[in-house]
């Protein structure tokens, strides 16, 4: 995501990523990757559970899913994948961003 990062914010947006890791890994993982885009750890998994995106094979993991929430809190658009580890480019975010 990193690398699409700029162009997302280009069309005004923000990039946040959760994560139901514990804090620690979560900071690591954002040293590691150099992300400059917030990442947030879900541990206690409430937001993946408000998104209805729990892995159905293992309750403590989120499914891949990208939500595009417009300024009034609705969602515009989202992705949602059952293969854990499937991400979405981000080129297709921006595409789907344009289109709002």
């Amino acid at each position: 995501m990193q690398e699409g990062y700029e162009e997302i914010q280009a069309e005004g947006a923000e990039l946040i990523a959760i994560s139901a890791d514990k804090l620690l890994i979560v900071g690591s993982t954002q040293q590691t990757m150099q992300a400059t885009y917030l990442l947030l750890s879900d541990e206690e998994t409430t937001a993946i559970s408000a998104y209805n995106v729990v892995d159905a094979s293992d309750t403590d993991v989120a499914r891949p899913a990208t939500y595009i929430v417009d300024e009034s809190g609705r969602i515009a658009w989202k992705f949602l994948d059952a293969k854990v580890g499937a991400r979405i480019a981000p080129a297709r975010i921006v595409t789907e961003l344009k289109k709002l």
